[in-house]
């Protein structure tokens, strides 16, 4: 039984302000030990509960927050950018039997830590066939394509509640409780590993392979907090500008949603001015 964990930072251990997980600052090297933890943690119960095999793909920023050489030996650790898939890479090669998101958070326009959707603060609502769609809700619909079922949310409350949208049979476990978007109540590291490790145990009997989801529509619409951003993104072909912040585009399939929502996050990126955004 082969696992996949998609690492993200924002919903880890501890984590509750943008210093905490921006690659170079202090708090971000006093954090990774936390990111690392929680993962451990998860391989840990994976291996308890039947899993032969875990790969752990990190999908935070750089992509190079996990500290390897504190992994659990028995992992192997996909790291750094670019990645086909970003978040989920790996899940696309027919031997991944289910997908554990660890560390994520709620998103963008949403109340929990560290809330968003790819982009910090760009981006301010992202939607897909009119149903709100965070990183989770994106990712797990390219896990369907697929046929790997998400078996395991760990993040703050509000990630944990927004897990039922797209994975309702998944094990969660809330790391932390939301207070606002900088401020949580948050439980020790030996703590959440010990919830983590037992509940991803029990989640390893949901890691039965599914039959891919049929080819559907997907509608995204994404809303950004400047008009330019929303001039930018629809630079890229398929991609129409349907409001003064707003763009649109449709997909066939989830993975050339996310690809396409990839590049039009690209685009606003490039777009952003210092201070003014």
């Amino acid at each position: 039984m082969k696992i996949l964990i998609s690492a993200d930072m924002e919903g880890a251990t501890g984590v509750t302000w943008p210093a905490d997980v921006e690659p170079g600052t202090e708090q971000w090297q006093r954090c990774r030990a936390m990111f690392t933890s929680d993962v451990n943690a998860a391989v840990a119960g994976l291996f308890d509960g039947g899993a032969t095999e875990v790969l752990i793909n990190e999908a935070h920023s750089s992509m190079r927050n996990l500290l390897l050489e504190s992994l659990d030996e028995r992992a192997a650790l996909l790291t750094g950018r670019h990645k086909d898939l970003s978040m989920v890479e790996g899940i696309q090669h027919g031997d991944v039997d289910g997908v554990a998101f660890v560390g994520y958070h709620a998103g963008a326009g949403t109340e929990g830590v560290l809330a968003h959707t790819y982009l910090a603060n760009s981006i301010t609502s992202v939607t897909v066939n009119g149903e709100p769609a965070s990183e989770g809700w994106l990712n797990a619909r390219v896990a369907e394509q697929f046929g790997v079922p998400v078996i395991l949310v760990t993040g703050d409350d509000r990630a944990c509640g927004d897990a039922v949208s797209y994975a309702p049979a998944a094990r969660t476990v809330a790391v932390k409780r939301c207070v606002s978007r900088y401020a949580a109540v948050c439980l020790p590291p030996a703590v959440t590993a010990r919830d983590i490790t037992a509940a991803a145990a029990t989640a390893t009997a949901l890691a039965v392979r599914q039959s891919p989801a049929p080819a559907s529509a997907f509608r995204v619409s994404v809303d950004v907090d400047a008009a330019q951003l929303a001039l930018a993104a629809a630079i890229v072909p398929g991609v129409e500008r349907t409001g003064v912040r707003t763009v649109g585009y449709q997909a066939g399939t989830a993975t050339e949603m996310i690809r396409c929502f990839k590049t039009v996050c690209t685009m606003i990126s490039a777009a952003i001015e210092a201070n003014y955004g």
